[in-house]
């Protein structure tokens, strides 16, 4: 294992390969971005996740270069470590990062007897980690980061069930004085994306607002945003279906377990989500302004208005499956 110029470690590739058991399908956690991840131990004693680049895919060279050379950058505790990088000529290509314990969010959230492992006081801990973690991307990072693909999969729980973001395989980076910008090829997954980067390419810190209010969301209720769910004999997707039940006062038949002690802060953290799901992207707040919402009782949270896709209705195929969910990339026409 040699030092790298870019603050990590180049590994040997024999030594991930025994690390991981050749790879076997016994280690293996599951896909990333761009090819599967496997579990591994090193001979220092060390768990990694070894994610490996699936040959002959220029996308996924490119996503490669893309996180290698950002995740580098970035440091902070509700991030993921990058531990170093592994090649084999030009064939073989692996990101090493910390192994976490407890694997990703979505494996508990969407699991009725796991999810039982989350009480409320973890969750709003989980919520309130992946705010920080986003806020330092946006805000307080040496570039000025967009995620564009953040969602349950992509939260990692480490032995404390402390949250890590990662797989910053489609993040894009902004200047200092840049706010937004377009693109023709859409990256992220269904249920994630805001209105105005799916339809017009627009992205910006906010694109990543829209995917936290969906993610908290998930989180609070069990539910995921890819389902449809029934309400005043109608169909709605996740985030219309919770507008409507916190504007009927009826939030109790949104969340995964009665709310306890915590029934305030609870309220307060759906408000704060449906105010990350705005329609225009100008009346989201940014994550700063989310942090300060979360853990303040004392600031006043303005009523979110009717959210993004409200009246999309689900399609005759959407209703007989109740759940897509698939990471896509979409080229609009200029």
């Amino acid at each position: 294992m040699e030092g790298g110029n870019l603050g990590f470690s180049q590994y040997d590739y024999s030594h991930i390969k025994e690390a991981t058991n050749n790879f076997s399908v016994d280690n293996k956690l599951g896909e990333g971005g761009f090819g599967p991840v496997y579990k591994g131990q090193l001979r220092s004693g060390i768990k990694i996740a070894a994610k490996k680049l699936e040959a002959c895919s220029l996308q996924g060279l490119l996503e490669f270069q893309n996180e290698i050379q950002l995740i580098a950058k970035l440091q902070h505790k509700n991030l993921v470590k990058l531990l170093g990088c592994c090649t084999k000529g030009d064939q073989e290509k692996m990101l090493i990062y910390e192994y976490m314990e407890n694997k990703s969010l979505d494996y508990f959230i969407f699991d009725n007897v796991k999810g039982a492992d989350l009480n409320w006081s973890k969750r709003l801990h989980i919520i309130n980690g992946i705010a920080q973690g986003l806020l330092y991307l946006h805000n307080y990072s040496r570039l000025c980061v967009v995620h564009r693909d953040l969602k349950a999969s992509n939260i990692l729980l480490d032995s404390e069930m402390n949250p890590k973001i990662s797989d910053f395989g489609m993040a894009r980076i902004f200047c200092s004085n840049a706010k937004e910008s377009n693109t023709t090829r859409i990256v992220g997954t269904h249920g994630y994306i805001p209105p105005e980067y799916a339809f017009h390419g627009v992205c910006s810190i906010k694109s990543d607002v829209f995917s936290y209010g969906v993610l908290t969301l998930e989180i609070l209720s069990s539910k995921r945003t890819v389902q449809f769910y029934e309400y005043n004999q109608k169909l709605y997707n996740l985030i219309s279906y919770a507008w409507q039940l916190w504007t009927d006062g009826k939030s109790d038949e949104l969340i995964y377990s009665p709310p306890g002690n915590v029934r305030e802060e609870i309220e307060r953290h759906i408000q704060v989500a449906l105010l990350c799901v705005q329609e225009n992207a100008e009346h989201r707040p940014d994550m700063e302004r989310v942090v300060t919402m979360l853990n303040s009782k004392d600031v006043d949270l303005p009523k979110p208005m009717q959210p993004a896709y409200f009246h999309v209705n689900p399609s005759e195929e959407e209703v007989s499956s109740r759940s897509i969910n698939m990471t896509m990339s979409i080229t609009l026409e200029r």
